[in-house]
């Protein structure tokens, strides 16, 4: 199968050797990004690196290839709705796990994460309140979502799938998403300098993973990548959903 355009083709073979280059070029900026960001609390650089990942598959893959990561038409579409329901499941699931386990201190990865966030120093009313969960919701469910989907469960998934077959190749490209993570929490900024919280970020990490392969899963069941991009917009809407009405009091 030639899932490359031809103007591509004699660059580099759409294979696992194709993934792991792309997993290093757009993981690595984003990586160093995301901590800065954490720093700086401006998150625009990053959304950048998303975008990127929006263009690649567009740009690299033909017809053929495109249809083969699952830019296509769903084939149950109730299952969309399904996707959307277990990514808000698993989202409140990560929080309550996170809460058990390390309350509302810094090594809870959800309130280190809502610490990143500028809206330091604003008075929450309810309508402020209500307009900050919009405005981070909406940028939520429209730039790491269709980014990373695209990127990760699609052009990443589809180069380890010829050498691997699907389900070690979505091993491979959930490990990469979740190791990506680090630089939202486990390697943190606080009290002005750097640390690395271990057993915190080993938990992140592997709740990462398993998210990540639940992406997958809703790809499969909606024979589409649609799945998985939903899937993670509920996820990530959840997620806003707990930082501004749980965490943010």
């Amino acid at each position: 199968m030639k899932a490359i355009r031809p103007i591509f083709q004699n660059l580099i073979p759409y294979n696992w050797v194709f993934g792991l280059i792309f997993i290093i070029l757009l993981g690595i900026p984003r990586f160093i990004l995301v901590l800065s960001a954490n720093v700086t609390k401006n998150y625009g650089s990053v959304s950048i690196i998303f975008i990127v990942m929006w263009f690649i598959p567009f740009i690299l893959l033909n017809k053929v290839g495109r249809t083969f990561i699952g830019l296509k038409k769903p084939k149950n579409l109730k299952w969309l709705i399904y996707s959307v329901a277990l990514g808000g499941i698993a989202s409140f699931i990560v929080y309550l796990c996170a809460s058990w386990l390390f309350g509302s201190t810094i090594n809870n990865s959800l309130v280190y994460i809502a610490k990143s966030y500028s809206v330091s120093g604003v008075v929450f009313t309810p309508e402020t309140r209500k307009m900050y969960f919009i405005l981070y919701a909406f940028a939520g469910m429209i730039f790491s979502p269709i980014g990373e989907e695209l990127f990760y469960r699609g052009l990443i998934h589809g180069s380890f799938v010829s050498r691997f077959g699907e389900r070690n190749a979505s091993r491979f490209d959930s490990l990469a998403f979740a190791f990506t993570h680090l630089a939202h929490f486990g390697i943190v900024y606080v009290a002005g300098g750097w640390a690395f919280l271990l057993l915190p970020s080993l938990v992140w990490v592997i709740s990462m993973y398993a998210v990540s392969r639940l992406f997958f899963f809703c790809k499969q069941k909606t024979g589409s990548l649609f799945g998985a991009i939903l899937c993670h917009a509920a996820y990530n809407v959840m997620m806003m959903y707990v930082i501004f009405y749980k965490i943010l009091l």
